[in-house]
């Protein structure tokens, strides 16, 4: 099992770039790494390995991965809250926006019984409401759906929409090489965008 803290504690060390990468992943416009579950048994994981003291996101609906990010600033719990939110179920429900949950890690608890990936939490909740919505850039060499404010070249737009994934991602690499000439696989743009029900604006 790959320790999440470790990754955290050295995300600037490029030994440690594959472990962060097999993670829902981008960085904040100030430079922090946040980490998100790309399944149940991954939000288990980071659930598991989380400091008291990080700060987790969650939607307020099922279906959305566990995001963690350490000692953020108020504009990096808001990217963050909108990164979670954008991968979560409430994009492929057409959401325009959505309620994240955030809460630290003292405040989590695994009880008995409960499923792999979920959990619960104790005390106050703090509630961000989000629009969802996502833009192309490339962060550490990676494509990267974010934020719109944490890109700093914005190639395109995605927003909730008709759009499956295959065909999403087959009409984001034409238009990148087309206008960009990148030589980019469709592997790394199907890792990139949310899944399913997307709209693309150039």
């Amino acid at each position: 099992m790959v320790n999440f803290l470790s990754i955290i504690k050295t995300e600037r060390n490029e030994e440690m770039k594959k472990d962060y990468e097999s993670y829902k992943w981008f960085f904040t416009s100030s430079g922090k790494l946040v980490i998100g579950g790309k399944s149940a048994e991954q939000n288990e994981e980071i659930m598991e390995n989380a400091d008291n003291d990080d700060v987790i996101m969650h939607t307020s609906s099922p279906g959305s991965p566990f995001c963690i990010i350490k000692n953020p600033n108020e504009n990096d719990i808001k990217e963050a809250a909108i990164f979670t939110a954008c991968f979560s179920h409430e994009w492929k429900k057409g959401k325009k926006k959505t309620d994240v949950h955030i809460f630290k890690g003292e405040q989590v608890k695994k009880d008995n019984g409960m499923k792999i990936g979920t959990f619960g939490v104790l005390g106050s909740i703090k509630r961000k409401t989000v629009e969802l919505k996502l833009v192309l850039d490339f962060q550490k060499g990676k494509l990267r759906a974010l934020p719109p404010s944490t890109a700093k070249k914005k190639i395109l737009t995605l927003i909730p929409g008709k759009l499956d994934k295959i065909s999403a991602a087959n009409k984001i690499l034409e238009i990148i090489k087309n206008k960009y000439n990148y030589p980019i696989t469709k592997d790394e743009v199907m890792s990139a965008i949310p899944s399913d029900n997307i709209a693309i604006k150039k």
